[in-house]
């Protein structure tokens, strides 16, 4: 069990519990680690700015990053989260499982992006020539890049909060895979 508590709506701040609403009406419930961020009085608005900025990428795009990014991480929460977030994407459950592994091969666009992902994520932000060529010649540009690399930056803050504070998963658990990215 963790050490780390989940704030309720009247232990965090007034502006913070305005959010809380927010997300009640817009989600039915406060994420787990929405309300962990409540801790801190402006980082939960911080956030879900980052989240929810406008990108190049579409939303599809975006959670095969925050796939790839949070099974390299070992974020159970968040691979848990994005994988209902997937299937609401359209993915298919073995789909979401191939994604997590690096590599999108049921589209070759994904699959340069899924395996961009992966190397900039492993190599602390470098790729290989070939990963670049492939992700440039699946049809991506150089604000695609910046766009990837900031969804990237969203995912490992979040994957590093919960895997510190390890707090309760409210996801379907996401099933575990047989063969981690390192």
């Amino acid at each position: 069990m963790s050490q780390f508590t989940i704030p309720t709506r009247e232990e965090v701040s007034p502006a913070n519990q305005a959010i809380f609403d927010n997300l009640n009406k817009n989600l039915g419930f406060v994420p787990n680690l929405y309300a962990y961020y409540a801790k801190n009085e402006t980082a939960l608005a911080d956030y879900l700015s980052l989240q929810n900025r406008k990108s190049t990428l579409r939303a599809k795009e975006r959670e095969v990053i925050n796939l790839v990014v949070s099974q390299i991480n070992g974020c159970r929460y968040c691979q848990s989260a994005h994988t209902a977030l997937g299937k609401l994407n359209g993915f298919t459950d073995e789909q979401i499982l191939e994604i997590r592994t690096g590599e999108a091969a049921f589209d070759a666009k994904l699959d340069a992006l899924a395996r961009f992902t992966a190397e900039v994520t492993l190599n602390r932000g470098n790729a290989s020539q070939e990963a670049k060529d492939a992700f440039f010649n699946a049809g991506y540009t150089e604000a695609n890049l910046i766009d990837v690399v900031i969804v990237i930056g969203d995912k490992v803050i979040s994957n590093y909060i919960h895997n510190l504070a390890d707090f309760a998963i409210d996801f379907p658990l996401a099933p575990e895979l047989e063969t981690q990215l390192a």
